[in-house]
C-alpha cells in the first residue's frame, strides 16, 4: 500500500533520533497522532495488542489513548487524525532497541496497513 502522507520515519527521521539519543537519556513521550485508513481502527488495534509485550520489555507505557476528540482551538483541518496516543518510553534508546528488534519489525506491517496518516513525537518533559 502506497501513502499520500508519511506512516513510517524517513532515514534522516530516524538519524535525527538517533543522534538525539546520543545526548539525551531520560525519559521521552510519543505523541501518536493517528488517521486510519478504511478499515477503521481494528487494523491499528491488532497492532496495539501485539506490541504489548514489546512495549513491556523496553519499559515503555501507553500514557493515554483516545479519539479526535472537538477541535478547540485552529481550523478544522488541523485535526485531521482519528486518535491521539501517548506512549512514556525511559529513553530515546529504549524506544530505538524496540523499534529495531527483528520481532517487532515483524508486526509492523499492521500499523502501516492500518493507517493513511501518522505524525511521530518525541517529547521531553519540562522540569517541575
Amino acid at each position: 500500500m502506497t501513502h499520500d502522507y508519511p506512516v513510517d520515519p524517513t532515514r534522516d527521521q530516524f538519524a535525527a533520533l538517533q543522534a538525539e539519543a546520543e545526548t539525551s537519556d531520560g525519559p521521552v513521550q510519543m505523541l501518536n497522532l493517528l488517521a486510519f485508513g478504511a478499515d477503521g481502527a481494528a487494523g491499528y488495534l491488532t497492532y496495539v495488542e501485539a506490541i504489548r509485550p514489546h512495549l513491556d520489555r523496553a519499559g515503555a507505557t501507553i500514557t493515554y489513548a483516545g479519539d479526535r476528540g472537538q477541535v478547540v482551538i485552529g481550523d478544522d483541518g488541523a485535526g485531521w487524525w482519528d486518535a491521539v496516543i501517548i506512549v512514556r518510553y525511559p529513553s530515546r534508546q529504549a524506544f530505538i532497541a524496540m523499534v529495531k528488534d527483528p520481532d517487532y519489525q515483524g508486526i509492523t506491517a499492521h500499523r502501516t496497513g492500518a493507517l493513511v496518516r501518522a505524525h511521530l513525537v518525541a517529547t521531553d518533559p519540562w522540569p517541575a
